[in-house]
């Protein structure tokens, strides 16, 4: 997938190319960062609000009543890696296990993990974070 900086780099050289009037070139290239610069700040936009839909979840899990929804992620996360284990001691003892299955396993203990432990963290940061702006 090609990143915002190339295509605002080719861009830039399509500009210098096709449009001969300097003045022209120069309102094209200003309209081409313009653009760059809001689809940046989109992407921000966007990664919080991710982040803070992610908050919202886990607030809402630890709120409830059932032992579930408050364990859920660390009985998933216990799990992937006790099932990752598992075909790990199988290719030790040369027991042939599906690598599929295994790098299967390592992308989703991976994303569990960041999810788990980086939901956390981004807790304990927006806590104190709301303290320091109480004091």
């Amino acid at each position: 997938m090609l990143g915002l900086d190339t295509i605002v780099g080719v861009g830039m050289k399509l500009i210098d190319k096709l449009i001969p009037d300097p003045e022209a070139k120069a309102q094209a290239q200003l309209e081409l960062a313009k653009l760059a610069q809001e689809g940046k700040l989109a992407e921000i936009q966007a990664d919080t609000a991710e982040q803070q839909e992610l908050t919202k979840r886990q607030q809402a899990d630890m709120a409830s009543d059932s032992w579930l929804s408050k364990n859920i992620r660390p009985m998933t996360l216990i799990f992937i890696l006790a099932a990752y284990f598992v075909f790990a001691m199988m290719s030790a003892f040369d027991n042939n296990a599906n690598e599929k299955y295994v790098e299967l396993l390592g992308q989703w203990g991976m994303l569990i993990m960041s999810f788990y432990f980086g939901g956390r963290t981004l807790e304990k940061i927006m806590d104190m974070k709301a303290k320091k702006d109480a004091k």
